[in-house]
């Protein structure tokens, strides 16, 4: 007979700890800065959107099928491992896309500090279409000029006439600034010969740059490009990638982004799934369950650091790097060696299969818990609505602290200091749960979370966003707490797991999804207030309704079978106990009243 492996549970949760900080770290390094890059390669906020949508609702239907197919194969360890590298090499090629802006952006030190909104003179062309760009690579742009209804001006032939022609453009054309107007004077200087000067076509952050064909098709009539019938026969046959030739820089760069994503998400969604499924059946099979919800502590400690030592590390490049595009790139870095740092710890991570238990089943059952129970849909309804609020924060909070002068120092150390004190609310559970039910506390948590993006629409300063963040504590901490309350009410026992994703995946992924299309779209017609200010109002109104909910929703108690196994020994016999005494007692006077009776009917009949 082959004897039983000891198992080590503390060496468990420790690489398990390990393997969660590594994978926690190296995605805050990047993912959070990720929509920020979008905007800087030259993706409006409805592309953005997109781009983020289609990634979170990829994560919601791969997630779980990749975890139940590296199950049945018995491939868990394999997937762990090549989702670390693949994603790390995918995420790599982003780099190598050219942004839609020719021009590299530069910036130095004091250039950053100042705010974006005064070299644009409009907060609205700065949220939908990119960073502001630094007065020394501006040119003149005659593509602006023509995008207000006037064509592009002639061939100047001398000096006066061109002056003459800038200043006319410029009485005709308002939304042309005038440092871009004193810049025109400035390049012009002393002509060498008394040639044709051709203007010279350059991007702007309200148009973005055109592709070869565009600039021939907007010159003169001599280099206007005229495509035959037999290029126009042949290009229709060529498909995708020759559709991709014909459109123009900004939305090829959009393609190739939206691919390039969609890869790098298909590689990474079956990390996590897969190496939790294997790390809670392997502390099952040790009868060390309980103490799975230790490992969740280190992801956000891991996503903390993470993201605030990014932010730290980009800032203070800032002064030696001038190329923004550049110092974005050691996001992408920092996230590739973190991630090559974690292969050891999973190639140490503790793993089971126990093939009696079926995943899909279990997510299958879990849905069925929610839909029968009205709390647990209206704490589902909730969750998913919170969600939809949470990916204006996430895709474009950076944006709006961006075009008020925050660099990625103040970004970094922001979204750390909310990671922080969201991770605090468990120290708090115990006095908030005397004074709020988890119902309550639920609606609280929603309610705080629409007065953070209400506060995000009025920022002012670099540092502004830190008082909000300090909310998060209230708003994420206080609601998943009461979710996960929400969960052991309805779970029955071995489900607990099965319902709490449930709630995540509605929140994280669905909502997210949704709210990150919808949320590009209003930010690409109304601005990043408007959008901030409708997912406040949104939430609001939805807390105002969710307790009058909640109180004609019926209660359904169920037994919950671990608080019973918890419950204290002695206790439960001694209520045993007093039980059996009453019964025993009961019986015997009882029976005391049957004998004196038939003693009684005795001595009459003798």
């Amino acid at each position: 007979m082959k004897r039983n492996k000891q198992i080590d549970v503390m060496r468990a949760l420790a690489l398990a700890g390990t393997f969660n900080f590594l994978c926690s770290c190296a995605g805050a390094c990047l993912l959070p800065f990720l929509t920020l890059y979008f905007r800087q390669q030259g993706l409006t906020p409805a592309m953005t959107g997109i781009v983020m949508g289609t990634k979170h609702l990829i994560a919601l239907v791969w997630s779980p099928v990749a975890s139940v197919l590296s199950k049945h194969y018995n491939k868990r360890r394999v997937v762990v491992n090549c989702s670390l590298v693949c994603s790390a090499a995918v995420a790599l090629l982003l780099l190598i896309i050219p942004p839609a802006d020719v021009h590299t952006q530069t910036g130095t030190c004091n250039i950053s500090e100042m705010s974006p909104t005064q070299s644009l003179g409009g907060n609205l062309l700065m949220s939908s279409a990119g960073p502001a760009t630094s007065p020394a690579r501006t040119k003149t742009n005659t593509s602006l000029v023509s995008q207000s209804g006037v064509t592009s001006p002639p061939v100047v032939t001398s000096k006066a006439s061109l002056h003459q022609q800038v200043d006319d453009d410029n009485k005709s054309h308002p939304q042309l600034s005038q440092e871009n107007v004193s810049l025109v004077h400035s390049s012009l200087g002393e002509p060498k010969t008394s040639g044709p000067v051709t203007p010279q076509t350059t991007s702007s952050v309200a148009a973005p740059v055109r592709n070869k064909r565009s600039v021939f098709r907007s010159g003169s009539g001599e280099q206007r490009g005229e495509k035959t019938a037999e290029e126009e026969k042949t290009e229709s046959h060529v498909g995708f990638l020759g559709s991709l030739k014909v459109m123009d820089t900004q939305h090829q760069l959009f393609f190739l982004i939206l691919i390039i994503v969609s890869v790098w998400e298909c590689v990474s969604a079956p990390l996590e799934w897969t190496a939790d499924d294997g790390l809670y059946e392997y502390l099952d099979f040790a009868d060390a369950s309980d103490r799975y919800s230790t490992t969740g502590v280190w992801r956000v400690l891991g996503a903390a650091c993470g993201v605030g030592g990014a932010g730290l590390l980009v800032g203070q490049l800032r002064c030696l790097i001038a190329d923004q595009t550049a110092r974005s790139a050691v996001h992408f870095y920092c996230y590739a060696g973190v991630a090559a740092l974690a292969l050891p710890a999973a190639a140490c991570l503790p793993l089971y299969l126990n093939k009696k238990r079926d995943r899909a089943n279990g997510l299958l059952k879990a849905m069925q818990l929610v839909r029968g129970s009205p709390r647990a849909l209206l704490c589902a309804a909730t969750t998913l609505l919170v969600g939809v609020a949470g990916s204006a924060v996430d895709n474009f909070l950076l944006w709006q602290m961006q075009d008020h002068g925050s660099s990625e120092l103040h970004m970094g150390l922001s979204l750390a200091l909310a990671l922080l004190s969201q991770a605090a609310f468990p120290l708090l559970a115990g006095r908030v749960s005397k004074l709020l039910s988890p119902g309550r506390l639920l609606a609280a948590g929603a309610a705080i979370l629409g007065v953070q993006c209400f506060y995000y629409s009025f920022l002012w300063g670099p540092w502004a966003a830190l008082p909000a963040q300090v909310l998060s504590c209230f708003s994420s901490g206080a609601l998943w707490w009461a979710v996960k309350v929400q969960c052991e009410d309805i779970a029955t026992p071995g489900a607990e797991r099965s319902v709490s994703r449930i709630y995540s995946a509605l929140s994280l992924h669905l909502g997210r999804g949704l709210g990150s299309f919808a949320g590009g779209f209003v930010v690409q017609g109304f601005g990043l207030t408007w959008l901030f200010r409708g997912a406040a109002v949104a939430v609001m109104v939805w807390c105002v309704c969710l307790p009058l909910l909640q109180w004609k929703a019926p209660r359904q108690r169920r037994i919950n079978y671990s608080r019973l196994l918890a419950a204290d020994a002695s206790e439960a016999s001694d209520s045993e106990s007093e039980q059996e005494r009453d019964w025993l007692d009961k019986a015997l006077e009882h029976d005391r009243s049957n004998n004196n009776n038939n003693n009684y009917g005795r001595r009459i009949n003798h």
